[in-house]
This record gives structure tokens, sequence and C-alpha cells, in this order.
């Protein structure tokens, strides 16, 4: 028998009609409270960051860029749940959530500063235009422990549960299925939920940690991982950007209220490969991908604006938005240029350090001493 904590929460299906199942009906109300520039808010983000996304991939392709991540199919879990985190909430992602930094207003560029090799984070988590938004982490599973420990923070500095809803906190930290068997993980879960602090961990299951399948990592569903330590979990599929919504704005809430974390399984599919330069024809078949195509979640939510009465021109606008977005950062990524030799010396420590100092000015006597010698 299936528990309730594995139900599957899914508001639209696969032909984008609206179908709730059984566990999605705690959330109707809220769902059926969404605006209509709000719907036509989510589909515009996730055509305008897909089309981001493929322009990146052509320009790794191009060799204007040592890596890039693709997310295509994963639009929706990370739309949906950007979209409910409160504009004091702190986001932290992975390495994939494209949707969520640029709705948090990170721009895109700056992460492909940090894929070209330009740049040592990619942008400033703490100037405001970028939202709380920390820097992407390559290291698997370790921005995990350092959301929980910023939430647990938050309770300890009396910024969250004090039932303030347009002050209290709340943390959101972004990972994946292979992630998600990293001890780091199961660390932060323990602490979490001992300190009771206000943290989401929101697991994007995408089937597949690389070339190994999750039928693999685990026996059961990946959500019963964060129920075992006693957080409150809850299975939606990923591919219903309203279901990823509502069940991350709740979530959220019930955080930073103070009944402390909350975790959410995103059932979603990795449509391209794990990074460019892996070949996921080498793992995985084409009836698998073929199959998840039917499940697209810009489709999906299309042909439920088209039968909520959306207009043609709605339509033609968004995709003329995308393709100037994607334009736009072709071409500001080929005019970036290399920073000066100097610069690893920026920011090593939050405060200015005599040592450091010390080192830079030797580094630039040092560069100097070659100047007029012909090299």
């Amino acid at each position: 028998m299936t528990s309730p904590e594995t139900e599957l929460v899914r508001v639209l299906d696969q032909d984008g009609r609206f179908t709730p199942s059984p566990a999605a009906e705690r959330y109707l109300p809220l769902i059926e409270a969404i605006s209509d520039a709000e719907l036509e808010q989510f589909y515009s983000d996730m055509v305008v960051i897909r089309a981001i996304d493929t322009q990146a991939t052509n320009l790794q392709r191009q060799g204007q860029l040592a890596l890039w991540p693709p997310s295509r199919g994963q639009e929706a879990a990370q739309v949906g749940s950007a979209r409910a985190a409160r504009a004091q909430d702190t986001i932290f992602p992975s390495y994939r959530e494209h949707a969520v930094t640029r709705i948090r207003g990170v721009d895109p560029v700056d992460i492909i500063k940090l894929m070209r090799g330009v740049s040592h984070g990619g942008w400033d988590p703490t100037d405001p235009k970028n939202g709380n938004t920390r820097l992407y982490t390559l290291v698997l599973g370790s921005q995990v422990l350092h959301a929980t420990g910023y939430a647990m923070g938050l309770n300890f500095d009396g910024r969250s549960g004090t039932g303030d809803p347009e002050r209290d906190e709340a943390v959101i930290v972004y990972y994946g299925d292979g992630a998600s068997s990293q001890g780091d993980v199961h660390e932060a879960m323990v602490f979490a939920a001992s300190y009771q602090a206000p943290t989401v961990f929101f697991l994007q299951n995408n089937h597949w940690a690389i070339s190994v399948p999750v039928s693999t990592q685990s026996r059961v569903p990946l959500v019963e991982r964060s129920a075992g330590y006693g957080i409150p979990s809850i299975r939606v599929d990923g591919n219903d950007v309203l279901a990823s919504y509502a069940v991350s704005r709740i979530a959220l809430d019930e955080a930073r209220g103070g009944a402390g974390p909350r975790a959410i399984e995103a059932v979603t599919y990795r449509v391209g490969a794990h990074t460019t330069s892996d070949d996921p024809t080498k793992y995985r078949g084409s009836d698998e991908e073929q199959s998840w195509a039917l499940r697209d979640p810009i489709d999906r939510m299309r042909s439920f604006l088209e039968n909520r009465g959306a207009s043609a021109q709605f339509f033609a606008d968004v995709e003329a938005e995308a393709a100037d977005a994607a334009e736009d950062l072709r071409a500001r990524s080929v005019e970036l240029v290399a920073p000066t030799a100097d610069k690893i010396f920026d920011h090593v420590y939050s405060d200015p350090n005599p040592l450091i100092a010390e080192q830079k000015a030797w580094h630039k006597r040092y560069e100097a001493s070659f100047e007029g010698d012909g090299k």
C-alpha cells in the first residue's frame, strides 16, 4: 500500500488537463487563487529559460564555455518552487538551477562567467539584486549543509518563527537524486530535524546521477529518506509547475512559521546530458527519453493555458522574449574577457588581510620585471 508520504501531488496531467490527484486536494484552494497573470508568468519563465539553456549549450559546443549543465525538462520544478519563495527567503542552488537563479534576479551571464572560467564564483550573493541567492555548488551535497547551518542561524537570530509572515525567513536548498546519497545531505537533515531549522529540502529527482539510475541508488522512493529523519515529506510531479508551486509555497510557509524543516521530492527527468561532457546515449535508451518527452512541462502548461483561452499573441510574445534573451546571452557571452591575474587575490578574505596585500604587491612587481624584455 502506498503511504501518504509517497502519493504524488499532481494537478495537470501530461495533456495539460486539470485533473488533480487525491494527494493534491489540500493544495487546490491555493492553486485556484493563482491569477491569470501569474499562470502566464510561470509559462513565460519556463520558455525563456529553456531558450537560454539551449543557447548556453550551443556556446559550449562552439568552444565558448568549458562546461554547461543543461536543465531541459526540469523547468517546472524550478519555476514553481522559485516563484513560491518570498523575497526574504534565501536560496541555496546546486549547479543546474538556471530558472531559479534567473527568477531571483541573477544575470544568466554570471553563470556563463563561472562556466567560462572568468569568475571565481559568478555573482555576489550579498548583492540585493541577486535575491538572496547563494553561489552554485559543484561539490555534490555540500550546499545542503550550508543551507541547514544558515537556517539554524535564522532561528538563533530570531528571524524565523516569530509569527510575522512579512519578516520571517526560510531557506530552500536544491539538490539531485545523486546528491541525496551523499553523507552531507543526511547530516544536514539530522541537524535540521534536531534544531527544527526552517529549511525546505527540494530534491529534483531527474532519474539519473550521471549514468547511475535511481533504481540502483535507492530501493524505496527517495522521499522516504527525508521522512526517515522525521521531516514531513511530499512527493510532487516535478513536470507540473502548478503542483510544484503549491507544494513549495505551503512547505516554505510552514518552515518559515516555525514548524520545522520540510522536504519535497520533485519527480522529473533530465532530458539532456548530465553536463556537456556527458553522452547519455551510452547508458539509457531512446524509449525512456521518448516516454518522458510526452510529459514535457512546457507543452503541458501551454495546453492548459490554451484551454483557458490564452491568446495566440501571448504565445508569440513569449517566443519573441525567449529569442531575445537567448541572443542577448550569446552577444554578451562572446564579449567576456579573461580577468587580470591580480584577481586571484581579491575576496580571499572578507576583510583586508596584510599577507594577501603583500602577496598581491609582490606579484605586481614580479610581472613588472618582465616589461621591456620582449617576453
